[in-house]
């Protein structure tokens, strides 16, 4: 795809000048601001008019005896032009004009009236000038505030196109979330027992097929460290298995992921070998995959890679897995303890942190309306142990993928539901709360931890 600047996706817009007597003579007829020589220019503005007055008509320079004063006509201009202020500075060019040609000869009367007339004409049409101009700068400035800020949203609009198509690129490179996966696999029946090898293993392939780009790849079962040349799933063409293989030998030999992107020393025909391993560190199976994207070939996508194929071994083995979490706490529920089992692995394995919350609701109807609003605000991958006490309500919540920032995102989404529910803040409603993580060593040590603090606290 060509990277498109930004300056070229958006068209620039050039002002011009409108056609016509507007466009041709506006700025010189009525400037869009007063110029400082502007008295200077009035001045001999009207001292040439007066000039050319005196060449046409030497007997009468300022053209008293026709019928229009044309005189004002110019003074009048100039007041258009520049506002009240230099029209009446026109005007007393023009009284002055009339000292110098009439004044000195004392044959004329002052034309008093003529004069008052004009300069009326001259501050009337200089203070319309003046409100017009003033609304013209205000328009003005509205204009280039709108013009900036459509400028603005054009950019805007551009980046949040860009930022779309790129968001489907990746959606379509990538449909599912570390959560979706998550609550995908565990909504899949996982059996255990002799004659449960790597069940539903074609599901869980496909599943990480399309989330991971895979187009060629098996799962092999491994028997007692010996490894079955028949796959039990393919994507694609099935992968033949060479035993000798450098890269499989490698995965096999370290029980963890091996790719050539991280040993471009060694020669293999396949790309990935990542070892499904349970909780217990039995080797149940072998993932070879011979062909995948290339941008997909990233320690991002590969950490998804093993967090699945763990999570899927984890539960093929879910009786052995849970047994600590049990040993700890007999009361806890079966998936409750399964599901903190896996996670525990998971963090172990993948460093993927995960944490425990206890909440102790007081006995009442505010306290039972409050359990219920939080199973409703459950999230899809949190489960909920809820048990009694004498005098409280214990609710343990587990909430996969989440570290200190999500837990205390939790707690503040509790606290405004509180508010917005029942116009009360968890301290108000004597609710008591704390916190642990899941250990990776001993999965059911955080959670003795919160079960003991709720029951002392009850």
């Amino acid at each position: 795809m060509h990277n498109i600047s930004l300056a070229h996706a958006i068209p620039k817009t050039r002002k011009t000048d409108q056609p016509g007597n507007t466009g041709l003579y506006g700025k010189l007829l009525a400037p869009a601001a007063t110029r400082p020589l502007a008295v200077i220019e009035v001045i001999v503005g009207m001292a040439l008019v007066f000039a050319c007055c005196y060449i046409a008509r030497p007997a009468d320079p300022l053209l008293l005896g026709i019928e229009f004063p044309w005189v004002w006509l110019a003074a009048t201009v100039f007041a258009l032009r520049y506002g009240a202020i230099m029209g009446v500075v026109a005007g007393l060019c023009v009284a002055v004009a009339w000292f110098f040609f009439y004044g000195f000869q004392g044959t004329t009367l002052f034309p008093t009236m003529l004069f008052v007339g004009g300069m009326a004409q001259l501050v009337i049409a200089g203070h319309f000038a003046d409100i017009w101009s003033a609304r013209g700068r205000r328009l003005k400035a509205m204009n280039t505030y709108l013009d900036d800020s459509l400028v603005s949203i054009t950019n805007n609009h551009y980046l949040l196109r860009v930022s779309h198509e790129r968001l489907e690129r990746d959606i379509l490179a990538k449909p599912f979330t570390l959560r979706d996966a998550i609550e995908h696999v565990r909504s899949l029946p996982v059996a255990s027992g002799e004659n449960a090898t790597l069940p539903n293993a074609d599901a869980i392939l496909a599943f990480v097929a399309n989330g991971c780009q895979i187009s060629q790849a098996s799962i092999f079962p491994v028997h007692a460290e010996d490894i079955d040349l028949v796959p039990v799933a393919s994507v694609g063409t099935p992968c033949e298995l060479d035993t000798n293989d450098a890269l499989l030998r490698d995965c096999l030999q370290q029980r963890s992921l091996s790719h050539l992107r991280q040993a471009d020393d060694m020669q293999s025909d396949y790309l990935v070998c990542a070892p499904i391993t349970s909780a217990s560190g039995q080797l149940s199976g072998v993932l070879v995959v011979r062909h995948m994207s290339f941008l997909s070939l990233n320690h991002e996508n590969l950490q998804l890679l093993l967090v699945l194929l763990n999570y899927y071994a984890d539960g093929i083995e879910q009786h052995v897995l849970a047994e600590p979490v049990r040993h700890a706490l007999p009361q806890c529920p079966d998936d409750f303890a399964l599901e903190l089992a896996r996670l525990a692995r998971m963090q172990h394995s993948c460093g993927v942190r995960s944490a425990l919350v206890g909440l102790v609701f007081p006995v009442g109807a505010l306290g039972d309306a409050m359990v219920e609003q939080l199973r409703r605000q459950r999230r899809t991958l949190d489960l909920l142990w809820t048990y009694d006490l004498e005098d409280a309500r214990v609710v343990v919540a587990l909430l996969p993928l989440t570290d200190d920032v999500g837990v205390n995102g939790y707690f503040v989404r509790l606290e405004h539901a509180a508010e917005a529910q029942f116009n009360s803040s968890l301290a108000q409603a004597n609710v008591v709360t704390y916190r642990a993580d899941v250990d990776f060593d001993q999965s059911g040590y955080g959670l003795k931890y919160i079960v003991s603090r709720c029951n002392r606290h009850g």
